[in-house]
């Protein structure tokens, strides 16, 4: 099969209005596979004060600059909508409607446009107007109560289960079945509302029936995937770092107890009340050689077994490194695109969009004369 263009969504237009963290990831996640998509940027800046140099949650995008609270600037983007496939916004609710760019303003332009909106609580319910953040939608929906050592503090993920797992890529989901949809039926767009709480308590829909069945406790560190078990967990090597163990079929144990060196010696699995002896008797045993030689000495086998690595680490990883699942790009290293497609591959095309950049090659591109218009006079757009 002959590899053409730059990803699947190739010839697909989004526009994305500037917010941070769960939104401008599922802009990215359309860019690297191929969209044409434009971030409207407001003057002055907005996020959380990272540099739009280093900021990779823009790259293969465009960038222009648009006051909405300015006259002229709702045109604008309307404008830009009547064009595109798809818009995405991560507003208050209410916010794109009083601003001039919601869904019945954009609908009215472009009946076929997806409008995707992103938000923590969502477009309605109690706590739609209040702010909120990852830690506290993941909280809500039970999943944060998963994750950490039994008697101790929940364990925060960083924004991984939240913003982007139960936010951005539920979003995209929706995105790509609405534009799919439209497609098919007469061209009807339709709004998508991609809240994090939805996607969020959606992840956990394998672990709510386990529940029923009576194999999981609604307790922390009691379970077999949440660490509770001793084969399923991270364990301190002699040198500090860790390795990770997860050898959960019978088989897969086996070896990973001869590997370690420990059969024998140890009481049987499937007595969970000997549990922290079996636990006591792995960790001991991995104390005695650094992360290096547990990792090489696991290497060959199929006991479920890794090495714990760093951000910095993981792009040397001679696995990873072979697959380029990391990428550098102007000394940067980052994640490549994902997944892989073998007849439209993804790539990273540019680097981070500067805001307002590229006002000029969207107005051309997109034939949008007023937009070179309204960002003329705006602080810190293109001449």
């Amino acid at each position: 099969m002959t590899a053409t263009g730059n990803g699947p969504l190739a010839g697909v237009r989004v526009v994305e209005l500037a917010g941070i963290g769960p939104g401008p990831f599922a802009a990215m996640l359309l860019a690297d596979l191929g969209a044409d998509v434009v971030r409207v940027d407001r003057p002055g800046g907005a996020g959380l004060g990272i540099d739009p140099a280093t900021d990779l949650t823009n790259r293969n995008k465009r960038s222009v600059l648009v006051d909405l609270k300015a006259e002229g600037g709702a045109e604008t983007v309307l404008d830009l909508a009547e064009r595109a496939d798809v818009l995405i916004e991560g507003y208050r609710p209410g916010v794109a409607e009083r601003l001039g760019v919601g869904p019945e303003h954009c609908f009215t332009r472009n009946p076929r446009l997806v409008y995707g909106r992103m938000t923590g609580w969502g477009q309605e319910g109690p706590l739609a107007e209040r702010a909120g953040h990852d830690i506290a939608y993941i909280a809500l929906t039970g999943a944060l109560s998963m994750i950490g050592r039994p008697g101790e503090a929940p364990t925060v993920p960083a924004n991984l289960v939240g913003d982007y797992a139960g936010g951005s890529l539920y979003l995209v989901i929706g995105v790509l079945a609405a534009l799919q949809h439209a497609r098919t039926d007469g061209g009807r767009g339709q709004v998508v509302d991609a809240a994090i709480v939805d996607g969020t308590a959606h992840l956990t829909t394998m672990i709510h029936g386990m529940m029923s069945a009576g194999s999981w406790q609604d307790r922390r560190g009691a379970n077999l995937l949440d660490g509770g078990c001793p084969f399923y967990g991270a364990y301190r090597t002699a040198d500090g770092e860790y390795m990770a163990v997860g050898p959960l079929e019978e088989a897969f144990y086996r070896e990973f107890v001869a590997t370690l060196g420990i059969e024998g010696d140890i009481p049987p699995r499937e007595d969970p009340s000997r549990w922290e002896e079996l636990r006591a008797a792995i960790a001991e045993r991995f104390l005695t050689r650094d992360r290096a030689a547990w990792t090489a000495a696991f290497e060959h086998t199929d006991a479920c077994v890794a090495p714990v690595l760093s951000l910095r680490e993981a792009p040397h990883h001679p696995h990873l490194a072979a697959r380029g699942t990391f990428v550098e790009r102007d000394g940067v290293h980052q994640p490549a695109p994902a997944p892989r497609f073998s007849g439209t591959p993804a790539s990273v095309r540019t680097g981070p969009a500067l805001p307002g950049a590229d006002t000029g090659s969207v107005a051309a591109d997109w034939d949008v004369p007023s937009l070179r218009t309204t960002t003329a006079g705006a602080p810190g757009a293109p001449a």
